[in-house]
């Protein structure tokens, strides 16, 4: 649906809970503009259907942002119309901080409905951050081609799969995620746990790159902590990661 002269316009929606949006929506904004096609239009959540109706892509880098029907229902669109969508980190998660004086518990309630399907997964969980390795699946496709397996400091995701995904990046994990209320049984399997997978739906696609952490010193004040005292920058100083990325937004780009 490129507009005269083979214009792309963009939706980048970048916000949520407990992470720094500003460095991430910099970031994105950055690799997006290294396409002159691309104008790109930025909304905190999914209140941005007029725009979602004519965009050609979509980028998300969000945490507990929970689309309402309608808006599920116009990102389904979206795909099935043939829109491409790059999903990052949290897209997937709803995630509700237990209440009360107790040790704190995450639970993540299937909220999104049949937008997980669109997607091709919901979070569950993820053990402690620290360094894990991501290791690569089909190595003869264009998105990863030439990437040997790399370390990153991020959430390694566990999640819910739906549907049939082409997984380019995995990880392996086996073993408990505290603090969440499904942690002792999401991770048991020993099924790799996709990293970043393209994901068909209708005449669209979904590519899901579940890397991205990164927290400012002031991003969880909501969970009673004022100052971390540490700026966490996660992947986004891994060239792998960076590469990756940028190869992602070009495909969105690129794909006729």
């Amino acid at each position: 649906m490129a507009g005269p002269a083979g214009r792309l316009d963009a939706v980048l929606v970048c916000g949520g809970r407990w992470h720094d949006f500003d460095h991430a929506r910099l970031g994105l904004l950055g690799m997006l503009g290294d396409h002159p096609r691309v104008r790109t239009r930025v909304y905190e959540d999914y209140d941005c259907l007029p725009a979602l109706d004519q965009a050609d892509l979509l980028v998300t880098y969000t945490c507990d942002v929970r689309p309402r029907p309608a808006q599920r229902a116009a990102l389904t669109r979206f795909v099935e119309r043939g829109g491409r969508w790059l999903a990052l980190h949290g897209t997937n998660a709803v995630i509700e901080p237990s209440k009360g004086d107790g040790p704190r518990e995450f639970t993540t309630p299937r909220l999104l409905g049949d937008l997980a399907k669109v997607l091709g997964s919901q979070f569950l969980a993820h053990p402690p951050i620290e360094p894990y390795k991501v290791r690569v699946t089909r190595p003869d496709h264009p998105l990863v081609a030439g990437i040997d397996p790399f370390k990153v400091t991020d959430e390694l995701y566990v999640c819910e799969l739906h549907g049939e995904l082409e997984v380019l990046l995995h990880a392996e994990y086996t073993g408990p995620c505290r603090g969440f209320a499904e942690g002792d049984t999401a991770a048991r399997d020993s099924a790799p746990r996709p990293v970043l997978y393209l994901k068909r739906h209708g005449a669209g696609e979904v590519c899901y790159f579940t890397l991205g952490h990164c927290r400012g010193r002031y991003d969880v004040q909501d969970l009673g902590v004022d100052d971390t005292g540490r700026v966490d920058v996660g992947p986004w100083r891994t060239p792998e990661f960076l590469t990756v990325l940028r190869r992602c937004v070009r495909r969105m780009v690129d794909t006729p």
